[in-house]
């Protein structure tokens, strides 16, 4: 699936791309920052569904509307909006639907799942709420809500969670891909956060930041330079 989002403010674009990657992680998403830029690429690829702010600037909405329309009839147009107003200008200019900013995950998945009522991919699927964690002999299996953060440690990596901490032999890329449909982001090579467990963020260093978490407030965990600015975007920061 090919999806596109249209937008002239980054931040924006980022956090509805993550989401959109959350519930169809193997959707190819690409970005625009124009009317124009939204012409080109409808005029270069075909998409199966465009996500574009109403308000962009440089060309009329109900043109634009138009003339993507004409470029690719198959495609789904989803209207990206501040204002609840312009709900009723997305019924009236006949595009699929509309979400509202800020973007709630299950506006989306409903409108996803309108939009494409054949992808099964949607991720009731992947949220297998739990994990199986194999460690000192044992497997448990811990609910993904309670894993705080993972780091490396010795050849395998520390998982914290919100009441335990367990070793598992494996590799942190490994945990990444397993928690991809979660919040999880990796904000360093060495470790994989819960977004939703952050407590603080703060100056670390010359021009970093470091964060701490729920549970583990004298834990000192750095953030990589190349992070920051999606772990700005993806937080609101």
């Amino acid at each position: 699936m090919k999806i596109a989002i249209i937008d002239d403010e980054r931040p924006a674009r980022s956090e509805l791309k993550y989401q959109l990657s959350e519930l169809l992680p193997d959707a190819i998403i690409e970005e625009g920052d124009s009317g124009a830029a939204a012409l080109q690429m409808a005029g270069e690829k075909k998409f199966d569904i465009f996500f574009l702010d109403i308000n962009l600037g440089d060309i009329n909405g109900t043109v634009l509307i138009h003339a993507l329309k004409n470029m690719q009839p198959d495609m789904k147009i989803v209207f990206v909006t501040a204002y609840s107003e312009y709900a009723v200008k997305a019924f009236e200019l006949e595009v699929e639907d509309y979400v509202m900013k800020p973007y709630d995950k299950k506006r989306l998945e409903k409108v996803l799942k309108k939009c494409c009522p054949e992808q099964n991919e949607l991720k009731e699927k992947q949220l297998c709420r739990r994990i199986a964690i194999t460690s000192n002999g044992r497997t448990v299996f811990e609910d993904i809500e309670n894993i705080v953060y993972i780091e490396t440690y010795n050849r395998g990596c520390l998982i914290h969670t919100l009441e335990n901490e367990y070793y598992e032999g494996k590799t942190i890329g490994e945990y990444e891909k397993r928690l991809e449909a979660a919040r999880f982001f990796r904000i360093h090579k060495s470790y994989l956060i819960n977004l939703d467990k952050i407590r603080e963020v703060f100056p670390w260093g010359n021009n970093s930041f470091a964060l701490k978490m729920e549970n583990y407030e004298k834990n000192i965990l750095p953030i990589g330079r190349e992070k920051t600015k999606i772990l700005r975007q993806l937080l609101g920061w």
